[in-house]
């Protein structure tokens, strides 16, 4: 396992990151299962572990807590976690980046992380609702109070993260030394703003679903079937309905790039995380396994390393800064997701 440097933090984190999503009731209810595979990676030489609180609903945090209840396993981890979506129920303020919430929450997280501290605190997204100086602000508390060593944001976009960074400087406040953001061979857009401003500001760089929810896994292949009847595609059909134009445009490079993988002796899923974390601007790339076997099967990869010659034809299939697909449908920002926020009020315009 290779190390890397957590932007300016010095904290040195493995270049795969053990990502917990799948832990719990979403993925793998297990938690003694969950726990071996925990246990696994760290034994593997992964020491940098990411949860967040709204994973099943607190479960996943509950899980790492078990699986780090080992004051010697917990003082070799980097333990990273995120705050921002609803927790708690109905009701408002459960959720968000205002003071209130984020004082609340990573109380929360630390009791069920079963820790006195989180090396990593993230911002799971963007809050259009609260002052980015509120945020960083208490987050920098957190820091002061040592129940956080360091935080970082998630899924934000290049002119949100500059506008952060702007604000830490003219106000004195401690600012986002991380940023987590999708990134794949089927996701390729990161390149073009996030991972260059990510890199002159001195961020470590930690990237989410390196294997396109599975589109780089080899598991869904064009002119095969697809049951979206159970499991994942079950819950996301629109992700994989392979009639719809966007995923019929992820089948047609997955046959690329798996011959691309075959040619050169590694498998795809291999290709696509030795291809995330040869961008300069990473830090480490996110797995997420349900299960030992998946977990193994990833680790088998961790000594790939793509030549220039690889990667200039991974370029030539998938054009950099590209996205066969939106990951998720993330960045996308309220001007664009609120009609109101485009049209003048009704009365304006008349009198105009």
């Amino acid at each position: 396992m290779r190390y890397r440097t957590l932007g300016g933090t010095g904290i040195d984190v493995s270049t795969y990151c053990l990502g917990t999503m799948m832990f719990g009731a979403v993925g793998n209810p297990d938690h003694e299962d969950s726990v071996r595979i925990i246990h696994a990676a760290l034994d593997q030489g992964i020491n940098f572990v990411d949860t967040a609180d709204m994973y099943s609903a607190g479960e996943s945090e509950e899980i790492v807590g078990k699986a780090l209840r080992d004051s010697r396993r917990r003082e070799s981890t980097v333990l990273a976690t995120k705050v921002y979506f609803p927790m708690g129920g109905e009701g408002p303020n459960k959720g968000g980046l205002s003071r209130r919430w984020i004082t609340l929450a990573v109380e929360n997280s630390l009791r069920r992380l079963g820790t006195d501290w989180i090396d990593l605190y993230q911002v799971h997204r963007p809050d259009p609702r609260t002052d980015i100086e509120e945020t960083l602000g208490v987050l920098g508390d957190l820091v002061t109070q040592g129940k956080i060593r360091a935080f970082g944001c998630s899924t934000f976009p290049a002119e949100e993260i500059v506008e952060a960074h702007a604000v830490a400087d003219r106000r004195g406040l401690r600012r986002f030394r991380s940023e987590q953001p999708p990134y794949s061979l089927l996701a390729r857009g990161v390149e073009a703003s996030v991972l260059p401003v990510a890199q002159r500001y001195g961020m470590g760089v930690l990237t989410w679903s390196p294997l396109a929810s599975g589109f780089l896994t080899g598991r869904y292949r064009k002119d095969a079937p697809i049951d979206l009847t159970s499991g994942r595609p079950a819950l996301h059909p629109h992700r994989f309905d392979p009639s719809l134009p966007v995923n019929a445009a992820k089948l047609d490079v997955v046959e690329e790039l798996v011959a691309l993988a075959e040619e050169i002796g590694c498998s795809l899923p291999e290709l696509a995380i030795a291809f995330v974390t040869a961008h300069p601007a990473v830090t480490s790339v996110i797995i997420g396994p349900r299960t030992m076997e998946q977990l193994e099967g990833l680790l088998k990869g961790a000594p790939v390393v793509l030549t220039d010659e690889v990667l200039d034809r991974i370029d030539a299939i998938v054009p950099p800064g590209t996205n066969i697909y939106p990951p998720d449908g993330v960045w996308r920002p309220r001007a664009l997701t609120e009609p109101a926020l485009r049209r003048r009020p009704l009365e304006e315009r008349a009198a105009g």
